[in-house]
């Protein structure tokens, strides 16, 4: 399987994480990845990213997961990191209305920049205030049904679905790219199933997505 016996990960997953200012996607980029919560509000400048490798069926899988910036005015940088991920985690605030309004807008930026069927996750974030929330579960789910895409809500500060919604979000996309890819090339004549991607193993239809997309 492993074109390179000390590979540390067979395959490799870039996920995205987009939504408004403040909702709280750094913390929980910094919560899956380091296992740990700041609660100082940390604005992201541009674009961030952290990696963790997780285990999935038997396999490495190396998430490199981005971060951006929810603010306007890094809207056009952020947009080029749509085209080459492969997940992405749409994320509102259950405590800001306005956050879950403008959903429909940052999936509007999918359609318009992301690869046609990215898997996409909708998630509601800070579910432990629950004093303050004003987007019920059932409303996430509506919205969720409505697009298509599954659905979470999530607390980075009490660690609440954290991992489920990053590891949920990998599954399917192993599922749509690498293992549709492997069942092909088992019908393939040996000679052509050739690993390409130097990542430890993915070949032919996901490696080629990695390569044309821009995921190193």
């Amino acid at each position: 399987m492993s074109s390179g016996k000390s590979a540390s990960y067979d395959y490799l997953i870039k996920l995205l994480l987009i939504g408004d200012s403040g909702v709280g996607k750094s913390c929980l980029l910094l919560r899956f990845s380091d296992d740990s919560f700041t609660p100082s509000f940390i604005t992201t400048i541009g674009i961030d990213f952290k990696i963790r490798t997780i285990e999935l069926d038997g396999k490495r899988i190396k998430l490199q997961i981005w971060d951006t910036a929810g603010q306007e005015r890094f809207r056009t940088i952020t947009t080029a990191y749509y085209r080459g991920a492969m997940g992405i985690l749409l994320v509102y605030d259950v405590t800001d209305e306005r956050s879950f309004n403008n959903i429909h807008n940052w999936i509007r930026n999918v359609e318009q920049h992301a690869n046609e069927g990215v898997n996409r996750v909708l998630i509601g974030n800070k579910c432990d205030m629950e004093e303050k929330k004003v987007i019920s579960r059932e409303q996430g789910q509506a919205l969720a049904d409505e697009n298509g895409i599954a659905f979470l809500e999530t607390s980075a500060k009490s660690n609440i679905n954290v991992d489920e919604a990053f590891f949920a979000l990998a599954r399917d996309i192993k599922k749509r790219l690498i293992d549709s890819d492997e069942a092909r090339a088992q019908n393939r004549p040996a000679a052509s199933n050739v690993d390409i991607s130097g990542a430890g193993g993915m070949n032919n239809t996901a490696s080629e997505y990695l390569k044309k997309n821009g995921c190193c």
